[in-house]
Parts: C-alpha cells; structure tokens; sequence
C-alpha cells in the first residue's frame, strides 16, 4: 500500500512515482500525523478547486499554514473567500489583463536580450540567476508598482523566504524574518507613496484607496498582498523557465523544432509548465463534510491538491510521463482553477515566450551542464536554485 508523506526525502527527490501510486491506489489519500487530506487526480482536483461551498482558503494554503502551522495567516489575495476575495480580485484584475500587458512584451524582451548580451560575452550564464530571475522580479516590479531598481532587493528578501536547512521540515527562522523585512519595506512603500499624493495606476495605490466590505485595508493587510504579488510574480516563472530549459536541451529534436518555428515555443513552454511543475501542492480547509473517491472529509481537516500529480494523470492525458511540445492541452491545473486561479497567468505565459524565443534565438545549441547545478527543494516547491548552461 503507498505511504505519502510530502517532506519524505524520497518524495523531496523524486515524487512522480509515489503520485502515480497514489493516483491508483489512493486518490484520496489521508495523512494521520497531520489530520489532512492529499488528493492526486485531476479531475478530483479540478472539481474542488472551483467548490467554494466546502473548501476554503481564509486559513492560509501553504504546508507552513497548515501542517507545521510555523507562519501565521496574513491577509493575501490566495487566502481569501468570496466575497471579500472577489471584490479585491476585481479590481486588480485589471492590472493582469491581457490588454494591459501588451506593451510590456517589448520591455521584457529587451530586458532578455540585455541579460543575454551579457551571457553571450561570457559563454554562457545561471538560466536561474542571471537571466530569468532578473526578468520576473523586474517584470513583477513594473506590474505592481514597485521600484524596479528594488529587484535585486526582492529576490534576495524571496530566495531567503524560500530558503530551507537540512534536517528541518518547513521554513527556517531566517524565512520568516525575510517575510517580516518584505513587509516592512511594502509598508514604507505605501506610506511613502500617500504621502506623496501619489496618482499613478498601479496596485500599490489601489491597496492604498480601495475598500473592502466598505472599509480601507490597514497597512498590514497592504504589506501582506505587495508580499504575495512580489513572491508570486518572481518566484515561481523562472523555476518552469529554468525546467523548460533542460527538458528543451534533454529533447533536442524538439528544440530544434522550436528554433525553426518559434510559434511552437508557447505551447512548448506550457507542456514543461505540465510535465515538470514546481508547486507541489497547496492546500484548502473542508467548511463542510465531503466525499471524495468514496472518503469522507471533514469539517476542519486540510486538504492538499497535488497539482504535478494531476498534471500527469493518464485519465486527462495520453502518455502523461512523455514531454511533447505538440501535445493539446485543453485543461491544466498549473494555474490552478476556478476562484483562485492564478491571476498573473497571462503575464507567466508571455515571460515564458519571450525568454525561450530568446534564449533559443542567441543560443540555439546550447548545453546544460548539471554537474554543477543546484536543486532547491522547500516543503511544497521543487526547482533549480542554479542551472548553469553554455553557449
């Protein structure tokens, strides 16, 4: 019988296997030591993420809120409920739009071929530190309002976040005070800007003006929501980028299909994003006793979506374990679904084009080298801290 436990080493190293037994022998899979529940198919998955009637994020969707419980729940746009979720949601949708991101495809490719220049003077580059995580946190500044020339400053306060020491499950002393530095930078950033008089149209004022349920956001609620914009715009785009990179240079034929016709770089950029997804899983908390695969859920109990798992469900995709960029993808939970879908999907979708179109335009050839990559392994995301590659 299969045994899930999300911080095992051996799930920490590889996890498609143990995902595979679950989705067959356990779809609903219950984990005693913390009173939660871990669902591994797509459409279990795809259904819950859009019932809002027994499923809520208001007490956090992370491991670190809900199994170890070491960070407290802050207000953020992730862990809210309707109706107060929709009327935030709504009027920074806006924001996320595909209309309003059209002039910004220019900037990012510039901003690529600049960190490319760069690379190509020394024959190569950190696809993770040197290129894509200088255009997401970039990108993710102009989006929010935040100084770009901050951005070193955001990535180094969100790679501490993530940070993780061997031998402890969860995140470190030093993760939870870099949140506290990015939130005392947001709220300086705030007040900064209500004393300027500040009009410009970006999220940072619309957190200063906006009300919800009739009344403003104080500052730690401000704080909270830059924090998750910042995190979620920077962290998680580089990590697919730097996974597509790889699975392009592991399937060569296929970059070389890419490389002559660039318009099949989307699509490629989608299937990593679906067969190789750095978020394990977040979570919900059941408000209403539910059956799933014959399971009863209860009321108060955690549940983890194992989103890769889904991903990689023969009942949703032919031949799920095989990377094909030609693949249809109709549905996918990557950007999870429903409610809480990610809101800066659209602007992921363009990074990922525009830096595979360029890294494929500058170096077409290029060769990874993972003897001296390095993995970054947290509690519910996997991903390269450093893939090295040569031009």
């Amino acid at each position: 019988m299969v045994h899930y436990d999300p911080f095992s080493a051996e799930v920490m190293a590889d996890p498609y296997p143990v995902y595979r037994q679950l989705r067959e022998e356990a779809p609903a899979y219950y984990l005693e030591e913390y009173d939660a529940w871990a669902l591994s198919r797509f459409q279990e998955i795809w259904n819950a993420s859009m019932d809002n009637q027994h499923y809520s994020c208001a007490q956090g969707t992370t491991s670190a809120h809900l199994l170890t419980k070491v960070q407290p729940v802050t207000p953020m746009l992730n862990n809210m409920d309707p109706p107060q979720h929709t009327q935030l949601r709504s009027a920074v949708r806006k924001h996320f739009a595909p209309q309003a991101l059209r002039d910004l495809e220019p900037t990012i490719r510039s901003l690529s071929a600049e960190c490319l220049d760069r690379a190509v003077a020394r024959g190569g580059c950190d696809v993770m530190g040197d290129f894509a995580s200088q255009i997401s946190v970039k990108v993710a500044c102009i989006v929010t309002g935040i100084p770009t020339e901050d951005g070193d400053l955001m990535n180094s306060l969100v790679w501490r976040f993530f940070g993780r020491e061997p031998g402890r499950t969860g995140m470190t002393p030093d993760g939870l005070k870099a949140m506290g530095e990015l939130f005392a930078y947001f709220t300086e950033l705030s007040r900064a800007r209500r004393r300027s008089g500040s009009k410009a149209d970006d999220i940072v004022n619309l957190l200063n003006e906006i009300e919800i349920d009739a009344a403003k956001l104080d500052e730690a609620s401000i704080a909270s929501h830059l924090a998750m914009f910042i995190i979620g715009g920077s962290e998680t785009v580089p990590k697919v980028f730097a996974n597509d990179v790889l699975l392009l240079a592991q399937h060569s034929e296929q970059r070389a299909e890419c490389v002559r016709d660039p318009s099949l770089i989307p699509n490629a950029f989608l299937e990593g994003l679906r067969y190789r997804m750095p978020t394990q899983f977040l979570c919900r908390v059941v408000t209403k006793d539910v059956v799933v695969q014959g399971q009863t859920l209860r009321t108060g109990q955690p549940v983890l979506f194992l989103y890769p798992s889904a991903n990689r469900d023969d009942r949703e995709f032919t031949n799920p374990d095989v990377f094909d960029i030609h693949r249809s993808i109709p549905r996918l939970l990557s950007f999870g679904q429903g409610t809480h879908s990610c809101i800066g999907l659209h602007v992921a979708k363009m990074e990922g084009k525009v830096m595979l179109e360029e890294l494929l335009r500058v170096a077409p050839d290029y060769e990874v080298d993972l003897d001296r990559a390095e993995r970054l392994v947290t509690d519910f995301v996997q991903g390269f801290a450093k893939l090295p590659v040569r031009f």
